[in-house]
């Protein structure tokens, strides 16, 4: 597995060792359990056999790293080119971890209302997607194509907004979290823009779940539900017990308007047991981790 210690990363690798499967887990990152190495050495120089290669590993870091980084995450282009032609050799199973962020933007306005379901991406006819990180996702999607039709085993997922109490604070839901734990107000929101926050446990068990069913996808990993930042901020705050003014930012990167997801397919094989009020709580409660 690569990218194994980030958020994603650690949460598969640990379900996966809790089933007494064996992994090996590499990230840029130093983290226990995890091997320090750049992926794209691996890609060029290792010659191991697996039965499951799982692709988490990107440049993404948040709304700050993707509007103001967009050559860096680019990068992920040939991160993914260089996995796809590995796992050709190395891999029986391939799992790649796609984006809401392929969606075309278009769709993604404060007046489109409807949920984004996987046929909203037409791989053939593309349309433009949200940064440089959608247009490598929607790209890497394209070589998942080209790899099953040479023969290539690949289950592809697109996450949402997932999140969770070990997310790092560049994200939203622990970012406001943390501001709520610290009573501030006003309590300042970077957008009113709209997610669908999905927790990672929740992803993790939607993974397993295809896997386990024969699912390859692409499939939304997602709760259907949507939020705003400024209604994500409110819960938090009457869950910990105060009523601060809201303050939006307006000198923030805030990406897409509306961003929601169409669980249906999901829901054929797996529905997430984690609301969104239980996700805060945790997040509330949670004891922050080292960055």
């Amino acid at each position: 597995m690569t990218g194994a210690a980030g958020f994603v990363g650690r949460h598969i690798g640990q379900a996966l060792g809790d089933a007494d499967y064996c992994v090996t887990g590499i990230d840029l990152r130093s983290a226990r359990g995890v091997i320090q190495m750049d992926a794209l050495d691996l890609f060029r120089n290792h010659c191991g056999r697996y039965d499951v290669f799982i692709h988490c590993a990107a440049i993404v870091g948040g709304r700050a790293t993707i509007d103001g980084s967009p050559l860096a995450v680019a990068t992920n282009l040939a991160l993914d080119s260089w996995a796809f032609m590995w796992a050709r050799k190395h891999a029986d199973r391939m799992v790649y971890f796609s984006s809401s962020a392929a969606y075309p933007v278009a769709l993604q306005t404060e007046s489109a209302l409807y949920p984004l379901a996987e046929s909203d991406i037409d791989l053939v006819n593309t349309r433009q997607p949200d940064s440089t990180y959608g247009l490598a996702k929607v790209t890497g999607e394209q070589l998942a194509m080209v790899a099953r039709a040479e023969g290539q085993h690949v289950a592809i997922f697109r996450p949402f907004s997932g999140t969770g109490e070990d997310q790092d604070l560049t994200y939203p839901v622990p970012a406001i979290c943390d501001r709520v734990r610290r009573r501030e107000a006003p309590l300042v929101v970077w957008s009113d823009t709209v997610r669908d926050f999905v927790h990672v446990d929740d992803i993790i068990g939607a993974v397993f779940a295809a896997l386990k069913q024969g699912v390859t996808g692409p499939v939304n990993l997602c709760s259907g539900v949507p939020t705003s930042f400024t209604e994500l901020a409110r819960r938090a705050a009457l869950l910990a017990g105060y009523h601060p003014d809201i303050e939006v930012l307006n000198d923030k990167p805030t990406g897409v308007a509306r961003r929601v997801g169409d669980p249906t397919l999901m829901h054929t094989f797996y529905k997430p047991r984690i609301g969104l009020d239980e996700i805060l709580g945790r997040c509330l409660t949670a004891e922050r981790r080292a960055a």
